[in-house]
């Protein structure tokens, strides 16, 4: 779907924590159905606006997320968004969760977190290979309010990468239901059941009740 033309010189209504413009794509997605005559201006990203990304030192991904809206809020004057996620597996008490970016001890390294992961599991048979994906999704308002919405992807651990697509741990998580990784999944397939897009439709209605 096209996105609609912005008026000139229009200003942001809403910020999206990240400089992922894939990321800041799919929000203005999912919101235009429930903001008719959404603008693409309305909806930007951090790196849009010159915000500077706060440290991280939550020990949850609701706290992350939420550390994340609130300086952008701070720093904007609007109403901020921000997501954190990560993967959890059951046989190692939930990690790697908050620490999935730098599981390997380089943060953003998806080849080096995946290699690793997979040598600890190297011997963890089929059965003890559960994990999903866990997302937790905030709103801040200038004014001071705060909602949180999560959201999971439930699945097994493959024994080696497969597919092309999506990133970070994506090419080892089979969906359950699925004869397929994550990676191997559309985008379109993925964010119908993914743990970020199951967070951001529970959030929508928040946002739309905060811009109006």
């Amino acid at each position: 779907m096209s996105e609609t033309v912005p008026a000139a010189g229009a200003a942001p209504r809403l910020v999206l924590a990240t400089h992922n413009a894939h990321k800041v794509r799919e929000l203005r997605e999912i919101l235009r159905p429930l903001l008719p005559g959404l603008h693409a201006s309305d909806v930007v990203g951090a790196g849009d606006v010159g915000a500077e990304p706060p440290v991280e030192d939550g020990v949850t991904f609701a706290e992350n997320a939420l550390i994340k809206a609130r300086a952008l809020a701070a720093a904007t004057g609007l109403p901020a968004v921000a997501d954190d996620s990560g993967l959890c597996v059951d046989v190692l008490g939930g990690a790697p969760g908050v620490f999935s970016a730098r599981w390997s001890g380089r943060h953003g390294d998806d080849l080096a977190n995946l290699e690793l992961l997979l040598a600890q599991l190297a011997e963890v048979p089929a059965q003890h290979r559960a994990a999903h994906f866990a997302c937790a999704a905030a709103l801040v308002t200038p004014s001071g309010t705060e909602i949180v919405e999560e959201g999971t992807m439930p699945g097994v651990l493959l024994t080696a990468p497969r597919g092309d697509g999506g990133f970070g741990y994506d090419p080892i998580l089979q969906p359950a239901g699925e004869n397929r990784s994550a990676a191997e999944l559309t985008a379109e397939e993925k964010n119908a059941i993914s743990h970020r897009g199951k967070a951001f439709r529970a959030l929508a209605p928040h946002i739309v009740a905060a811009l109006r």
